[in-house]
């Protein structure tokens, strides 16, 4: 049976269902395939807005949505309201799917639809992620896991889909810019979205601002760095970036990768977690 085949078969026999809808690669594709797969009133898209999402997330959301003609439903989550999510432990991302799974329960509940379902796939369940307990917590479900679909097999059946997302790239809440044990801030999340936003202003497209306090790393793309080898290009990044409020600018040697604040994770000891900022 062929992955499209089994991914379909699996939400037929959901018949109802909430999806968690970002706008990204994966959504979009898993979205797309419910819409073809459930009858009309059976298939509601929702996304959480908050100062941890960009308004650029937001924007290409409503476009999909509508453009599929998918009822599109807009909430607020409040996890600068949580001191959970605010000091940053290493459970962070707990904390901040707790909301949203309970919010979309609710949603769920109250349209009388059967499943809440994430865009998860099978390359997310190698690395660490604490939002997969309130995912049992919830019982969410993740058919893009059942049925075995990788990253690069999503954006190969989204080109054949001639979906706009299919090369979008890769998304993460703004949150997963700190080290764990740095506390989060309404101003340092604008701060990352701004330098971001301008980063990708200059032909980079795949970019993470890490923040470790006063410092900015870098991460993009190896074909990309040899853009920062151009000292004028060097220059104009550092001075947009410190008028935003960094004191110091580096780029990532070892370039963009996901999960890379969960490297530290092998020699960072509990107390540092909790709470004490991460050097």
């Amino acid at each position: 049976m062929s992955k499209i085949k089994k991914l379909k078969g699996i939400l037929k026999s959901m018949e109802s269902v909430v999806v968690a809808f970002s706008g990204g690669v994966d959504s979009s594709f898993l979205l797309k395939t419910a819409k073809d797969t459930l009858p009309d009133g059976k298939l509601l898209a929702v996304t959480a807005v908050s100062e941890a999402y960009t308004a650029s997330e937001l924007k290409q959301a409503k476009r999909f949505a509508k453009d599929l003609g998918v009822r599109h439903k807009i909430i607020h989550t409040n996890e600068l309201k949580n001191k959970n999510f605010i000091n940053n432990p290493i459970n962070r991302c707990y904390y901040c799917k707790k909301e949203l799974f309970g919010e979309l329960d609710r949603i769920k509940k109250e349209n009388r639809f059967k499943y809440v379902l994430d865009a998860s796939n099978i390359d997310d369940i190698r690395d660490y992620r604490p939002g997969a307990k309130a995912k049992k917590e919830f019982k969410v479900r993740s058919p893009l896991i059942e049925a075995g679909f990788s990253k690069d097999y999503i954006r190969k059946f989204s080109r054949t889909l001639n979906l706009n997302t299919a090369n979008l790239p890769s998304m993460a809440c703004l949150a997963s810019r700190f080290p764990y044990g740095e506390k989060i801030n309404k101003k340092a999340l604008k701060i990352i979205e701004l330098a971001e936003k301008y980063i990708k202003k200059q032909g980079i497209l795949q970019v993470r601002v890490r923040y470790h306090y006063n410092i900015a790393r870098i991460e993009v793309e190896k074909g990309s760095m040899k853009r920062f080898f151009d000292e004028k290009f060097r220059n104009i990044v550092a001075k947009k970036l410190k008028r935003l409020g960094f004191k110091y600018v580096t780029l990532d040697i070892e370039g963009y990768r996901t999960g890379s604040l969960n490297e530290v994770l092998k020699v960072l000891r509990p107390a540092d977690a909790a709470g004490r900022r991460c050097i």
